[in-house]
């Protein structure tokens, strides 16, 4: 596991790297880079409608030679003091404080704030007086649905992690009405489908706003979404983040993290040794397990993995290890996010395969809905995630959305399919 840059590099290369690499945490960066390709997949895809002559670009007014106003001095000053107030302090902090825990406290860097918040005012200043005109112009620019995809991703993001944050608090209602505060401020604990949801509508409420047809948009955004969804839980993978699934029993984990195969009796010991921390992480001695042997030819650590050096720092602390993130899970796990990266990334070629062929506009987006909510359904099996009651039933948070996803994504194409728009040139307002 490489919870950080700082534990890949001293793998790698066998030296012990500068203190600053632990703050380069591996989750983040793994979300940085899905929606960094997420953003250039939606981008080739609605120039290549916008070639086809399915989409159009909407005029807009814009006055061009005024000076800088007060308002955006003031917005880029407060942009860039929050920049460097935080991401300086993190460099610039003595106490090793994790970069999640340090930018939802109230610890900061008080030059670094004043610094940047100056530096971003003068840039837009120098920006503007650029541009300056002895006579403002109002002026009428064409701006295709493309040249949006900057706001698109912001819209992403923002909308996307507050609406992960609200889903996983509901999942784990008793948890968070211990500490509510704590819960919605805390760095950990996103749920996929809810910054879906929430994203979703903002993305929607964004293109009626621009004019875009959200029929089109939507077949855009399918391959880029399953393709950002393989690359995110990469980063599960990498950093370790408790994004795993049920016990494998046929396996135990050594004193180095290493998964071997269980003598008959062995798991059932290292459950009573390790009693107290599965307690806290199932609430009881119901602790979901299957016993699965790898095939010959199969690594061991992709169907029964210990995660060592995990970024929550779960299980016990392992032998020859020091200092932090030192834990492995004491009975090996299935590595479900592995799943979901290969899994995710051939759905991914399939939707790219796909969008040439659905003529219809909207239907690419079903199919996306369905395979999300397949994919979704039947790792839940074998994951860790809070159940309901509901008539006897007991279904994950996930497998209520994933089938209602797939039953949207049915009703969505047949529906489609009945109210077809598929001639060339033409565009859905929708």
């Amino acid at each position: 596991m490489y919870p950080n840059l700082y534990f890949f590099l001293k793998d790698t290369f066998g030296v012990e790297p500068w203190a600053w690499t632990k703050f380069v945490n591996s989750f983040g960066f793994f979300v940085a880079i899905a929606f960094i390709l997420a953003a250039i997949v939606l981008t080739l895809e609605l120039k290549r409608k916008e070639r086809e002559g399915l989409l159009f670009p909407v005029e807009e007014n814009v006055i061009i030679g005024k000076p800088a106003s007060f308002q955006e001095l003031l917005i880029n000053a407060l942009l860039g003091f929050l920049v460097g107030y935080k991401a300086l302090g993190i460099f610039l902090n003595n106490e090793q404080i994790a970069p999640q825990d340090y930018i939802f406290s109230g610890r900061g860097s008080l030059g670094g704030g004043i610094l940047l918040a100056a530096l971003f005012a003068a840039l837009k200043y120098r920006e503007k007086a650029k541009q300056k005109l002895a006579k403002p112009e109002k002026r009428k620019i064409r701006i295709w649905p493309h040249e949006r995809v900057g706001d698109i991703t912001i819209y992403a993001a923002v909308f996307g992690f507050i609406g992960a944050k609200l889903f996983d608090n509901f999942e784990n209602w008793d948890r968070f009405i211990q500490n509510p505060i704590e819960n919605l401020l805390s760095p950990s604990g996103l749920t996929f489908y809810g910054g879906l949801i929430c994203a979703t509508i903002a993305i929607v409420w964004y293109a009626r706003k621009k004019k875009i047809s959200i029929r089109h948009l939507a077949d855009c955004v399918a391959p880029a979404l399953m393709l950002a969804y393989a690359i995110g839980r990469l980063g599960c993978q990498v950093s370790g983040d408790g994004d795993w699934g049920i016990l494998n029993s046929a396996y135990i984990t050594t004193d180095s993290g290493k998964s071997v195969l269980a003598k008959p009796g062995e798991v059932e010991k290292v459950l009573e040794t390790h009693k107290t921390y599965y307690l806290s992480e199932f609430g009881s001695d119901s602790i979901p397990r299957i016993s699965v042997k790898a095939p010959s030819f199969f690594p061991t650590w992709m169907i029964a993995y210990a995660y060592p050096h995990n970024v929550n720092e779960q299980g016990f602390k392992m032998a020859n290890c020091e200092g932090d993130h030192c834990n492995a899970l004491p009975v090996p796990v299935f590595p479900t996010p592995l799943y979901e990266i290969i899994t995710c990334a051939l759905l991914f070629l399939v939707l790219m395969v796909l969008r040439k062929k659905l003529l219809i506009p909207g239907q690419l987006f079903a199919v996306y809905f369905i395979l999300n909510g397949i994919e979704r359904f039947f790792v839940e099996k074998i994951r860790v995630n809070t159940k309901y009651d509901i008539f006897g039933f007991h279904p994950t948070q996930a497998e209520i959305i994933s089938t209602l996803l797939v039953v949207a994504g049915i009703a969505l194409f047949w529906w489609l399919r009945k109210n077809k728009r598929s001639t060339p040139g033409q565009t859905a307002k929708a």
